[in-house]
């Protein structure tokens, strides 16, 4: 094997300063305001801002002109896969929004609680948040809408709150990791250029088998306890998550998805709720839209940076840097490049604390990677956003541990080691490395 090289860009260590840069300043940040005991430390700092210096640097370190400088930052950000992302995210995050204000969420939990058996309340609140997120496509949702319910589960049982809560987090990252419609999938599968679907396929292989023996542990795990009572709910308000979870399967665009998931939950808390009226659903859309706009923004950014970077060669110099470290193992030409991009996103979503920021950070050096090593681009995708939702899921200053411990008075630090789906996860995802699972068909 050689060496990747490229005859139109010199690799340029220097070119990637202003990555740098910016996680010097996101990070600092994070651990500042961790030291004085900050709620949420790691996001006082707005990451487009931290992102401004970066991009500034970029443009002074660049080997041409400003107005070149500035007019491939311009091309980067503008890229038609950046603002398909941008669009989804906008509208991921109103249909995630509307359905909140029309009681989808409280109908789908109570539901939920509906058909659960008393002994089994932990691996029915795993399934519960698994179906949620799933529908949702947000882990952040999900974990604001079933944690305290679990909560008040070990509170009124003897079901430890460390377990519930773990149950609820780990439940929410399955369906952040393998939803069609969650920010890491669309992101993942943009920038690897790949089918939501086809990435699905791959990942299903992956993430399936782990929330089984996750069920299993904690089926094994559990204790009776007392009858476990539910508010009514109105089932019709569940049509929109399952619209668009079985859209999602189809071959309809993911915008036209999105759009009908509005669309039908407005239709629906106009009619089923006397207190839901046209500028309610109008607030609703524009609260989603608000709650996406920062790592819409963010993607742009970045977007524009990794186009200068690439421009001077530092995803090169990254890549040749990566393959150095791959050939140390033992290992075929593919799982080198496999294990190379599952490195990236994972120090990546270390340094950011966020799995889409992480996913979008690292996606153009990941491409390239699978491109070098001859990955299959569902595969890298589907390992990107697989090791993006782990880490995710186990970093203490991350947004969903944070959330999650706030609600139940825990320690993130303490809850990290009941998040059993997270760990079995990356062991599946290890494995399939390692034995090519699945086996895909080659065109």
């Amino acid at each position: 094997m050689t060496t990747p090289t490229h005859s139109k860009v010199q690799a340029r260590g220097l070119a990637l300063l202003p990555l740098i840069v910016f996680l010097a300043i996101f990070l600092g940040s994070g651990i500042y305001h961790s030291i004085i005991g900050t709620a949420f430390a790691f996001y006082q700092m707005k990451a487009p801002v931290a992102a401004l210096p970066a991009i500034i640097l970029a443009i002074l370190i660049y080997r041409g002109k400003i107005n070149t400088a500035i007019d491939a930052f311009l091309k980067g950000a503008s890229h038609p896969n950046l603002i398909l992302m941008f669009m989804v995210f906008m509208l991921a995050g109103a249909f995630a929004s509307v359905s909140s204000a029309i009681g989808s969420v409280d109908a789908t939990v109570q539901f939920g609680l509906s058909i659960i058996s008393p002994e089994f309340v932990l691996p029915m609140l795993f399934v519960i948040s698994a179906f949620i997120a799933t529908a949702m496509g947000t882990s952040m949702g999900t974990i604001a809408a079933c944690a305290p319910i679990a909560f008040g589960f070990s509170q009124a049982t003897d079901i430890q709150p460390i377990y519930a809560i773990g149950a609820v987090v780990s439940g929410a990252m399955f369906g952040d990791n393998l939803s069609m419609i969650s920010d890491t999938t669309i992101a993942a599968t943009r920038s690897l250029n790949v089918e939501l679907r086809d990435k699905f396929r791959v990942n299903v292989w992956i993430a399936l088998p782990a929330a089984i023996l996750t069920i299993l542990i904690y089926i094994l795990n559990t204790q009776p306890s007392q009858h476990i009572e539910y508010k009514e709910y109105d089932i019709w308000l569940m049509l929109p998550y399952l619209a668009v979870f079985s859209l999602a399967f189809t071959r309809l665009h993911v915008l036209a998805v999105l759009t009908i998931g509005i669309v039908l939950s407005g239709i629906i808390g106009l009619v089923a709720q006397p207190n839901f009226e046209i500028l309610k659903f109008n607030n609703a859309i524009y609260d989603g839209f608000v709650g996406m706009f920062e790592v819409a923004l963010l993607s742009m950014f970045l977007g524009g940076l990794s186009a200068i970077m690439q421009k001077e060669g530092g995803l090169q110099w990254l890549i040749q840097r990566i393959y150095a470290i791959t050939r140390c193992f033992k290992v075929g030409k593919q799982r080198a490049g496999e294990i190379g991009i599952s490195f990236l996103v994972i120090f990546s979503n270390l340094f950011v604390a966020n799995n889409t920021v992480a996913i979008i950070l690292s996606g153009d050096m990941a491409r390239e990677v699978a491109h070098e090593y001859g990955v299959d681009p569902k595969r890298a995708a589907a390992l990107m956003d697989i090791f993006s939702c782990v880490i995710q899921g186990i970093i203490p200053y991350g947004a969903q541990l944070l959330l999650a411990c706030s609600i139940a008075k825990l320690s993130p630090i303490e809850l990290i080691g009941s998040i059993y789906y997270c760990w079995i996860l990356a062991i599946f995802a290890i494995i399939a490395i390692i034995f090519r699972i699945p086996k895909l068909k080659t065109a």
